[in-house]
């Protein structure tokens, strides 16, 4: 059975444009700042913040591929750069021994006190200081119901695997 497209009005489209366009800007600001400021991608230093906040600051490559939204093989190339950086240990999970868990060192505990406060001012020149106060309540707000639409879609699809980091 064929439906007719539920097409973007005007200021859906507006939206939609002014979010595509602002994600990539974004994206690519953050990235640079972050290569020139600590020689690391914003993805990496993602990976590194997620580590750092966990009490024993470890995580199952699994569950770390689920935080990051990621595929497992591309967490795999981007924890054993961080290796080779000196940045995450890979070790084996004492209590699941087909586990490994991607711990962040001494070394990445040090970059990422280099790194987070001029990370901290590109996040606060980009986003926040042209935004008023309403405007952040309504972000994050907007964000939210988004995050939280999509992850009840997620957990409605019959098929899991379907999500790239889930795929094993």
């Amino acid at each position: 059975m064929s439906t007719t497209p539920r097409w973007l009005d005007a200021e859906e489209r507006r939206a939609w444009l002014a979010y595509v366009e602002f994600s990539t800007l974004l994206s690519d600001y953050l990235n640079r700042q972050l290569r020139q400021e600590a020689g690391v991608p914003h993805t990496d230093y993602i990976l590194l913040a997620h580590l750092s906040e966990l009490p024993d600051q470890a995580l199952t490559m699994s569950e770390l591929a689920e935080r990051l939204k990621i595929t497992r093989s591309r967490l795999t190339h981007a924890v054993n750069r961080l290796q080779e950086s000196g940045y995450v240990e890979r070790r084996d999970d004492p209590a699941n021994r087909r586990n490994q868990l991607a711990v962040l060192t001494e070394g990445g505990r040090q970059l990422l006190e280099r790194a987070a406060p001029g990370h901290v001012e590109a996040v606060r020149r980009a986003v926040f200081d042209v935004l008023t106060r309403d405007q952040v309540r309504q972000f994050a707000e907007v964000g939210e119901a988004i995050n939280s639409a999509l992850q009840r879609m997620d957990a409605a699809e019959d098929d899991q695997e379907v999500l790239p980091w889930r795929r094993r």
